[in-house]
């Protein structure tokens, strides 16, 4: 499974501290800022603050921390378009009209949700899961390149 762009970076390495931004806290904040959060919801679902994300992102050593930190906010945007868009995303829920008849003649018309279009959407959603495979996996996948790729013995944990 190929991971998303935004997940394929090199964590800054910071000293380590009991209360350091570790790799693994570096991740959920880019999957948290992918999944439409804020700047300052995604610091502080892992437990930091806004200034503190801000600080190791000007870091010199932080640019693939700061092209996955834009790639995420990037892919929240357009998750964001799309959701919004109901002619972006094909197979969308649509209202049709209905023609109502009274004794054999057109009466009028009345608008009803197209459930054969719903049930479309809800067939391709299921491919794209059984496709995507469910975030943990996804997550376990980002951990494990991040830890593959980032082998060293100077005590940073994961």
């Amino acid at each position: 499974m190929s991971l998303p762009e935004f997940l394929r970076f090199t964590p800054v390495v910071l000293r380590a501290q009991h209360n350091g931004f570790r790799a693994k806290q570096q991740l959920r904040f880019i999957v948290a800022l992918a999944r439409g959060a804020s700047v300052s919801e995604a610091a502080h679902a892992v437990g930091m603050t806004r200034q503190s994300v801000y600080r190791v992102r000007r870091r010199p050593d932080a640019e693939s921390f700061g092209t996955a930190w834009d790639n995420a906010i990037e892919f929240a945007r357009r998750v964001e378009a799309a959701r919004r868009s109901p002619a972006a995303v094909p197979g969308t829920i649509e209202t049709i009209l209905v023609p109502r008849y009274y004794r054999g003649r057109l009466i009028g018309y009345v608008q009803r949700e197209d459930l054969a279009g719903a049930m479309r959407m809800l067939g391709q959603l299921d491919r794209m899961a059984e496709r995507l495979g469910d975030l943990p996996s996804l997550m376990r996948a980002a951990i494990d390149e991040i830890s593959a790729r980032s082998d060293r013995s100077d005590g940073f944990p994961l």
